[in-house]
């Protein structure tokens, strides 16, 4: 399974912001949306970096309450890992697992189609695993 059919299940919404916003702002966002991170574009639509629930609470936790004031541009993570949406689902969670990331930006043409997250990957492996189980007791059960 590619990550182009994980999209097409969950859906393609794509939650961003300005790496001018505050992470107040981008943290209203995460809770009002139940995500764990938001990825910033540019002017141009471009993408110029990740912002997780980690980089906001690393903020916090060196700079209090204050932090929240911080633009995202600061916070973020500028070495973006991105993939495309022709990545099979286990090569995705294997660069996940090596450069220890739990959202990637998904590309199609240089264009952002959407994000997936770990928790994404994981339900459908999950899911994928039960559906190979059944299909087992389902082929043991006509044999005998």
């Amino acid at each position: 399974m590619t990550i182009d059919q994980i999209l097409n299940d969950k859906g393609r919404e794509i939650i961003s912001v300005k790496a001018d916003s505050t992470l107040s702002e981008a943290a209203r966002i995460l809770d009002e949306k139940r995500i764990g991170a938001v990825v910033a574009l540019g002017d141009g639509g471009e993408i110029v970096g990740v912002l997780s629930e980690r980089d906001i609470v690393r903020h916090v936790a060196r700079n209090g309450a204050s932090a929240l004031n911080i633009h995202v541009g600061d916070a973020m993570t500028r070495d973006v890992i991105t993939i495309e949406s022709t990545t099979k689902v286990d090569d995705a969670m294997q660069l996940m697992t090596d450069r220890r990331v739990r959202h990637l930006p998904v590309l199609r043409n240089d264009r952002l189609i959407g994000v997936v997250s770990i928790g994404d990957l994981v339900k459908w492996k999950i899911a994928e695993t039960e559906a190979e189980a059944e299909a087992m007791k389902s082929y043991i059960a006509t044999q005998y």
